[in-house]
């Protein structure tokens, strides 16, 4: 299971990629992991507003339906549309070509918050036993 040094996550299972004020935002490898083959993915139009802790995607898989919780509070700048065609690349790539959306942060202090990588490695460890 891979947990990138160059991302923050969250207890939700998701990743977070800072970049000055803008948030890349997918779900980690264990989440997808967990999911199983990831069949559908609904995403927010482009221009909408996230708020931190609430739901702002769905992912189906043939195991379950899981809300996507937001990171961090903003606007949705881009979507990633391949999803919608090719919902498998979580699957295959949840932290490159998966990515979710970008969102310019309201607040970047809220970054803070996350985990970083060995804390989030821990939490799921802690989770999986």
């Amino acid at each position: 299971m891979e947990f990138p040094d160059n991302l923050y996550y969250t207890k939700d299972h998701e990743w977070v990629l800072v970049e000055k004020n803008i948030a890349t935002i997918g779900i980690t490898d264990y989440a997808q992991s967990q999911l199983g083959d990831i069949v559908f993915v609904d995403l927010p139009l482009p221009e909408q507003t996230i708020k931190k802790d609430e739901p702002f995607g769905v992912v189906e898989s043939v195991k379950s339906v899981s809300d996507c919780l937001a990171p961090v509070n903003g606007k949705i700048l881009d979507i990633n549309e391949s999803l919608k065609e090719n919902p498998a690349l979580l699957n295959e790539d949840c932290y490159g070509d998966g990515w979710m959306i970008r969102v310019e942060m309201t607040d970047p202090d809220e970054i803070e918050e996350l985990m970083d990588a060995s804390a989030y490695e821990e939490f799921v460890k802690e989770e999986s036993a």
